[in-house]
């Protein structure tokens, strides 16, 4: 069964009915930590919120303005977490957050054209991807990839999205000849029903669950921002598609900006003003170092010469006394210390350990 979501993924709000409602606990991360949320997982006659699957995130929404906090596929079902209870029999009406599926619709149509085109140029097969939150990656069967391919696969992705190329899904049986001449990494375990085939015009057809955009314009453009070293061999193609890249393209902005305030040059000079700032750097560095090092030498005369040495001239006091982390070696600690309020404690310890090998001498 194709849920209202795969059939009509533009569509942003219906009315459905209530199926089933029971108990349910859900288990986020965030920055305090991993929680269990409890609730109820709700289940619908149909459904406009996509359930993740096919490397796609599930969508977020309301279900009579109740929020909708999580979406799994269980079989032909999909589960929507929910903190409030909801009727069975009850109509109820479900909207989609359409900012989250339409960047979904644009990254999962964008992957499905970068991975059709890169194995039609160069045979560069898509092993997996990653729709991420703020950039996707496609996982390519090859070791490295060199600049020049890189270019050209964004280029050919932009003309054929120029091109306003048409994508629609068709829905298969399981013994359709055809099914076996389609894209794909199978079928899932509890799959049930016909196979859906998400087509770009001349260009791919593939099995998928998710949601796509019904024409390749509505991808705006696709930017490709490099490869990233991949596990076994692999390579990871890092893109971005749509609204992402008028995002990033304003995140550079700002950031450009700034630097050109602070380094008050133009931006075609920032990266040999930070190489000149990262060099006066060095340079200050090193002089700070010799400094600090003979003025060390210098105390160190001027301790051991004055009238009040008694053994112990406390400094820098590291001890796990003073619940500090460090090192010694050949008569020298260093380190760092957390509880400096217990140093009396410290100096009397050395004074006395000083007074301990003074009268065994």
């Amino acid at each position: 069964m194709a849920f209202r979501c795969q059939r009509d993924s533009y569509a942003r709000e219906f009315t459905t009915t209530v199926v089933s409602c029971r108990p349910a606990e859900l288990q986020t991360e965030g920055s305090n930590g991993k929680k269990v949320l409890s609730g109820f997982h709700v289940v619908l006659e149909d459904t406009l919120l996509f359930p993740e699957g096919g490397g796609q995130p599930d969508d977020r929404g309301t279900i009579n303005g109740i929020s909708v906090l999580r979406v799994t596929r269980r079989g032909e079902q999909a589960n929507h977490f929910t903190q409030t209870p909801l009727d069975p029999g009850s109509q109820v009406l479900v909207r989609v957050d359409w900012e989250r599926r339409f960047d979904h619709m644009q990254q999962h149509s964008g992957q499905h054209l970068i991975t059709a085109v890169a194995d039609h140029l160069f045979k560069l097969k898509t092993t997996s991807w990653e729709l991420g939150r703020f950039r996707s990656a496609i996982e390519l069967d090859t070791p490295s990839m060199t600049t020049e391919q890189v270019a050209a696969i964004e280029q050919s992705v932009n003309e054929k999205i120029r091109d306003r190329l048409p994508v629609n899904v068709r829905e298969l049986s399981l013994d359709d000849p055809e099914v076996e001449q389609v894209r794909g990494r199978g079928l899932p375990d509890d799959h049930a029903g016909p196979v859906r085939v998400v087509s770009i015009k001349g260009v791919d057809s593939n099995m998928c669950c998710g949601t796509h955009v019904s024409n390749l314009s509505d991808l705006q453009v696709i930017k490709i921002l490099g490869t990233e070293k991949g596990k076994k061999n692999k390579t990871n193609l890092i893109f971005l598609a749509g609204n992402r890249v008028l995002k990033w393209m304003e995140r550079s902005h700002g950031t450009e900006k700034a630097l050109t305030a602070l380094l008050k040059c133009g931006a075609e000079d920032h990266v040999e003003a930070v190489k000149k700032l990262q060099n006066s750097t060095k340079i200050l560095q090193k002089n700070n170092l010799n400094l600090l090092r003979d003025l060390a030498v210098h105390i160190a005369h001027s301790l051991r010469n004055s009238p009040d040495w008694g053994g112990v001239v406390v400094l820098h006091r590291v001890a796990e006394v003073l619940e500090g982390k460090g090192a010694g070696t050949k008569g020298r600690f260093q380190g760092k210390a957390t509880k400096m309020s217990r140093r009396t404690e410290v100096q009397a310890l050395l004074q006395d350990y000083i007074t301990t090998q003074t009268t065994k001498e």
